[in-house]
């Protein structure tokens, strides 16, 4: 009985031991995160660097060094011009709009009211549905003959009709016409991250002092002092790193345009994500493909270093 009770001692006393371990359990959880990161993301990252400077494609998987040649190759295309120019406008308009309907959303989900739960509720569920399957959702919504939105505009009488605001058709046909294919691809963009965004500045501004907005309540500020000299200035941190993860999501996503629009009409709502798909898996130029999927990760990690030091430089303590 006595050695059974020593021996439990002995190994309740090892446990609590190498429990306190800092040292040790601190690699040791992380080891798990080190291994996803570095399976799915450095690997892949290793291997598209090493195609982009070779003459690889899916008939041929010889790795010849060709340079340059293949960065060179894509930037004299109109498909890759065309690519760079949407990545860059879809991503400045969507996060533009995300911002501002983000601080709105974050300072009425803030407040107390009744349904409050059940509004945080509706607002996460664009984030919590699967990107390709809302995408599929929105693609009914905009479809060429059967859009509800078309079907309310005509009974708005806003289209349909001779004198209608909307013009005579009975369709807008959103992913047919150019501008208003843009368009759909920029308010699905701040429809999937609107409520990260939100949320995270919902965090930022509960986190604020009560002290503060009540001596700024005695001083008199009404809320737009309050919210521009007080609430803003200390949420600009969050706001920043909001701005960032909106930012690398749009960048590299591609189910939006894929399922939308496929790059069309032609390929003038093409992005580089689904070009590079496009280009290295479909048409098996790998090495092109590689070049261009790798093409804006220099411009990333240059705005993410930025961010993140103004997110810092601008923290209040």
């Amino acid at each position: 009985m006595d050695e059974t009770v020593t021996a439990k001692k002995k190994w309740t006393d090892g446990f609590r031991f190498w429990s306190d371990r800092e040292d040790l359990l601190g690699p040791l959880f992380l080891f798990p995160a080190v291994v996803y990161i570095v399976a799915l993301v450095g690997i892949p990252f290793i291997i598209a660097m090493a195609y982009s400077v070779t003459d690889v494609t899916a008939g041929n998987t010889s790795l010849d060094f060709v340079g340059l040649q293949n960065f060179q190759a894509i930037l004299k295309t109109d498909q890759f011009t065309q690519s760079l120019r949407n990545t860059i406008m879809f991503t400045v308009v969507s996060q533009i709009i995300i911002l501002v309907l983000a601080n709105i959303l974050a300072l009425i989900l803030s407040t107390d009211f009744r349904g409050k739960w059940f509004a945080r509720f509706l607002i996460m569920l664009p984030w919590a549905t699967p990107i390709a399957l809302g995408t599929i959702g929105w693609l009914w919504l905009l479809d060429s003959k059967f859009s509800p939105i078309d079907w309310v505009l005509r009974y708005l009488h806003l289209l349909g009709e001779p004198a209608a605001l909307l013009g005579s058709g009975k369709n807008l046909y959103y992913l047919g016409r150019l501008e208003l294919a843009k368009a759909s691809i920029i308010v699905i963009y701040v429809w999937r991250m609107l409520p990260l965004s939100a949320v995270i500045l919902m965090a930022g501004l509960t986190s604020i002092p009560q002290d503060l907005l009540d001596q700024a309540d005695v001083d008199g500020a009404g809320f737009w002092r309050t919210l521009f000299q007080i609430k803003l200035p200390l949420i600009l941190p969050i706001m920043s790193i909001a701005l960032l993860f909106s930012l690398i999501f749009t960048v590299g996503d591609m189910a939006v345009v894929y399922v939308l629009t496929r790059g069309g009409p032609v390929y003038y709502t093409q992005i580089l994500p689904t070009w590079a798909y496009l280009k290295g898996i479909e048409s098996g130029a790998l090495a092109e493909g590689s070049a261009t999927a790798l093409f804006l990760f220099p411009v990333l990690l240059a705005v993410a270093i930025m961010v993140l030091r103004f997110s810092r430089r601008t923290e209040v303590t």
